[in-house]
């Protein structure tokens, strides 16, 4: 989950602009050539405010600067991008409401997000039944993708509209278990979740695979969202005798729950996946955490060559929040929908056709191009198949990268 205040946005279709629809534009077969630009909304769905807004507000802004990088360049040839953000405060039934208003409106080709898996769940079937094009650069949900089953080795793609960006927490699970046992060398842990789809699965994962490679979890306990006095799991974790806590959840109650741990007197760390990895997780712990331990989808945006143009165009557009840690992800999902919308017009001599949601989903499974975080391209589920991942540290008050590798299962 992978894995963070909000510019307004103005309408996002200019007055006067050629308004798409998906069954065909006002202008039904005008070429993308002529002097009106035909106008393609890509919708945005996050959490734009609340506890999680520092992740949605980099998702946000990172697709915005996606639509604005394709008309600067021209990328579509008389397609004019722009986004339509909607705020789903990381809750599934806003999320649901937030799919059906943007499958209402039939300029939009194509939609990323959402940032939380549970709300993905909530919008997954709405968005199918339209044919419009999902790419989400944050889930990390097996389910959402693998279906139900999955974990039986039982795979079903349940959704033909639904990619994402992000590694699952199959990969993330298993590659923090591998790192806390045989990089760490931990051997007792003490296995929390925030009861949510994403902190639940991933826990669950993570737990499977640290007790095969030989590990112990020594106790397990649950957390509610939202919520601020964890004190009776950390003294759970303490009297346990754990060696190392694993986190399934989110920052703002897993800075919370270090912070509770510490104060107990058991100085071991906690570690968490991608949901976990910001630096509002480390201010929300009044003692300090150094120590603890996040494991992030891909490798430091800020060390790949393929970002740095990223990075420097991001700052150049003097956003007021940071690009955090899905921005990258974020930024690649948008231009992913743009490739599928530029291969739809070129295959169509030019022109969008009356299908374009159908057609633009159906060429997503095809979409390959060089991303800011690397090659970006999709297998037979709509998962990525970029499985890049990094461990990062708190060291002196700051997350720092300690592991980068390619999983390998």
């Amino acid at each position: 989950m992978r894995h963070r205040s909000l510019l307004i946005l103005t309408s996002v279709i200019t007055t006067g602009a050629l308004t798409l629809t998906a069954c065909g534009s006002r202008d039904e077969g005008k070429s993308t050539g002529d002097s009106d630009r035909i106008t393609v909304v890509i919708g945005v769905d996050a959490p734009l405010t609340g506890s999680l807004s520092a992740l949605g507000q980099g998702i946000k802004n990172s697709v915005d600067l996606a639509a604005k990088t394709a008309n600067k360049t021209n990328e579509v040839p008389g397609v004019e991008f722009k986004i339509e953000a909607l705020d789903d405060q990381a809750v599934p039934a806003s999320g649901q409401a937030n799919a059906t208003k943007l499958v209402g409106e039939k300029d939009v080709l194509g939609v990323v997000g959402p940032l939380n898996s549970g709300v993905a769940q909530s919008m997954q079937g709405v968005f199918n039944s339209a044919n419009l094009l999902q790419v989400s650069p944050a889930n990390t949900n097996p389910a959402l993708s693998q279906g139900d089953n999955w974990g039986t080795g039982d795979y079903k793609r349940p959704f033909q509209t639904y990619f994402r960006t992000a590694a699952t927490d199959v990969v993330q699970g298993k590659f923090a278990a591998q790192y806390y046992y045989n990089d760490a060398k931990k051997r007792k842990v003490f296995v929390v979740d925030d009861k949510q789809t994403y902190g639940a699965g991933l826990a669950s994962i993570f737990a499977a695979e640290f007790k095969r490679l030989g590990g112990t979890v020594v106790g397990t306990d649950h957390v509610t969202v939202k919520e601020t006095d964890f004190s009776s799991t950390a003294d759970k974790v303490k009297s346990s005798g754990a060696d190392s806590v694993y986190f399934g959840g989110q920052y703002p109650e897993g800075g919370l729950l270090s912070d509770q741990i510490k104060k107990t007197g058991a100085k071991i760390p906690i570690m968490g996946g991608d949901g976990v990895y910001d630096p509002n997780f480390i201010s929300a712990s009044g003692e300090s955490n150094d120590g603890d331990l996040a494991t992030s989808i891909g490798y430091p945006v800020e060390k790949l060559d393929t970002a740095k143009k990223f990075i420097t165009d991001y700052k150049a557009a003097n956003y007021k929040d940071a690009y955090a840690a899905y921005g990258g992800y974020s930024y690649d999902a948008a231009w992913t929908v743009v490739q599928a919308v530029k291969a739809v017009v070129a295959a169509n001599g030019g022109k969008l056709p009356d299908d374009a949601r159908a057609k633009v989903t159906e060429a997503t499974s095809k979409v390959a191009f060089d991303g800011v975080t690397g090659k970006v391209s999709f297998d037979k589920y709509g998962d990525t198949t970029n499985k890049q991942l990094t461990v990062y540290k708190v060291v002196n008050g700051a997350w720092t990268d300690v592991k980068s590798a390619t999983f390998e299962d």
